[in-house]
């Protein structure tokens, strides 16, 4: 019984312990558990839910890692399996507070986790899971594409599924099909969550309105589209929300998305007003962006619940 099944990127994230260092001058990193649906799913366990992920490894210790994290954090790790000619991904970051974060993958000649085959899709599981939540990062390569395809052809366009749109450039050739996987997604999902960036690429729309409006055009139920410090607009057919950012002093803003993922996952479970979903969404990832790391830093629900307490002030992580 899963709550929350994702799919997707995962690895291990290696980030400078000193901050407002370049990378060739940093002597201290720290390791951890990296990959945004990955980051979800932890997220959505934080918060007491029932979490899995899809996914692949390389057969070394970073791999070995990864399961072990996945344990660590209450995640069911199942349906993680090896690749055994290809290493493990690991992502670099410097951290440049508050806005300035580039990150280097390293996942040549390709990475495990865009080599899960359609036969490995646990079909049960799909059909059956109240979420099911997936990447545009996905659909990148084969046979990663054909793998999420046959998913959604398991799924039917169940409710709450769940297209992150998680544009990241580096992973594409070219931006036309980057919106060609994106209209393939969106045609089999009833949620889609994107920044103005990413929602242009899916859907030729930067301004929220038109981008929400053009998401609900392609069939979604949910649309979400994030503004940075304007706050998120999440719109359905009956309803159009813009819920107010809070003010956080950034440590490292690269998980802060995930534990939006995360914990509006648990908003959906839990039956919660949509508006009220994304504002404990909104609080989530807050408190990760004023923290170093991502899978780890993801909050409980009692932290969330005592942000909101305080209201749309500073945020003291």
């Amino acid at each position: 019984m899963i709550d929350v099944l994702t799919i997707g990127r995962v690895g291990v994230d290696i980030y400078p312990r000193q901050i407002g260092t370049r990378l060739e001058d940093v002597d201290v990193f720290g390791k951890f558990l990296g990959g945004s649906p990955t980051n979800v799913a932890v997220a959505a366990a934080r918060l007491g839910k029932r979490a899995a992920v899809i996914t692949r490894t390389g057969d070394d210790p970073f791999g070995r890692f990864v399961h072990r994290a996945l344990r660590d954090f209450g995640v069911d790790d199942a349906w993680v399996t090896q690749v055994r000619d290809l290493p493990t991904p690991v992502t670099f970051c410097e951290i440049f507070p508050p806005d300035e974060f580039p990150l280097y993958f390293y996942r040549l000649p390709i990475a495990p986790d865009l080599c899960i085959e359609p036969h490995e899709i646990p079909e049960g599981a799909v059909r059956d899971a109240p979420i099911y939540w997936s990447t545009l990062t996905g659909l990148s390569r084969q046979p990663s594409r054909d793998a999420h395809r046959h998913a959604w052809e398991l799924r039917g366009r169940a409710e709450h599924t769940v297209i992150d749109l998680d544009y990241r450039p580096m992973f594409w050739d070219q931006v036309r099909e980057a919106r060609e996987a994106a209209a393939m997604a969106l045609s089999r999902c009833t949620v889609a969550i994107g920044n103005r960036e990413e929602c242009e690429v899916a859907v030729g729309e930067a301004d929220p309105d038109k981008a929400a409006d053009a998401l609900l055009d392609r069939g979604v139920r949910i649309a979400v589209v994030k503004q940075g410090p304007n706050g998120v607009l999440v719109r359905t057919e009956a309803e159009s929300h813009v819920i107010p950012p809070f003010s956080v002093k950034a440590v490292n803003g690269l998980g802060a998305g995930d534990a939006f993922g995360g914990a509006f996952c648990a908003g959906l479970l839990d039956g919660l007003p949509i508006a009220e979903t994304v504002r404990r969404a909104n609080a989530a990832g807050a408190i990760v962006a004023g923290r170093l790391e991502c899978s780890s830093a993801m909050p409980t629900a009692d932290e969330i619940d005592r942000l909101l307490s305080q209201g749309q002030g500073e945020v003291d992580p």
